[in-house]
């Protein structure tokens, strides 16, 4: 009976062994795991921290760009009626100018 009692309670310790080992892999493989989620943390922080200053920056950038597109599209409306005057002038100068020669040769 005692050796019945005695191999049970090694049976148990072994088992008990077995698992304690066990949950020290677990432990290993979940401290492995923190230290690469820390990691990931660390240089998800390091990319993104400087990100909302970057963006508003550069959303002040196309603002400004934007801002001197708008002069330069202004600029380039106002050179084209310019242009168009200074067409519609010679086409004009041209018709008054041949209308004076050809009532001149009569």
């Amino acid at each position: 009976m005692v050796i019945i009692v005695v191999l049970i309670n090694t049976m148990i310790s072994l088992l008990l062994f077995y698992v304690a080992w066990r949950i020290w892999q677990l432990r290993r493989r979940l401290a492995n795991i923190a230290n690469i989620l820390i990691a990931a943390d660390l240089s998800s922080y390091a990319v993104l921290h400087e990100a909302p200053k970057a963006i508003y920056r550069r959303q002040e950038n196309i603002y400004k760009t934007r801002l001197v597109n708008q002069t330069l599209q202004l600029q380039i409306q106002q050179f084209r009626q310019i242009f168009g005057l200074l067409l519609l002038g010679q086409q004009l100068w041209r018709r008054y100018f041949h209308k004076l020669r050809s009532e001149s040769k009569k």
